[in-house]
């Protein structure tokens, strides 16, 4: 293993930051940029992977919630996939969440293939959906308005995300040019 996995420091937040970008880039999260790091109190976990040079090439947040966790972030420089990182980094996740006696971990993903065969080969199982809509008035000028009805005077929406029912999928496919079903994955911690 030419990486290494270690916790995150005060000192890494550039490089995570810069990471889950680029990590983010071609994936359906694309503009999911964040410009400081979400804070992940304890008991949480916040690690990186590192390569030879100390560069910053994989970055997962689990925050945890009684005998819950979720995956907040997870994502690895493109540079260096399929290398095994995200694997190395969800088992120093799961050894860790057993000390703490949490019993299930989640994560919500998209329709990245990537993502979504990785979760269903690290042992996730897919629950429920739920659909994550953006009315975009650079797609299309009528989509902010058709998302949001009355407003204050003054305003006029120019982008929105909204949260869907999964039932109304196609509605909203009609409606929109960018839906994506937002899928929760599961994984017994102790499995």
């Amino acid at each position: 293993m030419d990486f290494a996995v270690r916790r995150y420091l005060p000192s890494d937040e550039t490089a995570w930051l810069r990471c889950r970008a680029l990590g983010f880039l071609d994936t359906t999260y694309f503009d999911a940029v964040e410009r400081t790091k979400p804070v992940i109190p304890a008991p949480g976990i916040e690690l990186v992977a590192t390569g030879q040079d100390g560069e910053v090439i994989g970055v997962i947040d689990v925050a945890v919630e009684g005998d819950e966790a979720t995956i907040e972030t997870i994502a690895v420089h493109p540079d260096h996939r399929s290398r095994g990182i995200a694997s190395a980094l969800l088992e120093e996740v799961l050894a860790y969440l057993r000390t703490q006696n949490v019993a299930t971990l989640d994560a919500w993903g998209r329709e990245d293939p990537s993502a979504l065969r990785w979760y269903r080969s690290s042992g996730f199982a897919e629950g429920e959906h739920y659909l994550h809509v953006y009315a975009d008035y650079d797609a299309d000028a009528a989509e902010p308005d058709r998302a949001i009805g009355e407003r204050r005077p003054g305003l006029r929406p120019v982008r929105a995300f909204l949260h869907a029912k999964i039932e109304d999928e196609a509605v909203m496919r009609e409606q929109f040019a960018r839906v994506h079903v937002c899928r929760r994955f599961v994984q017994d911690v102790n499995s």
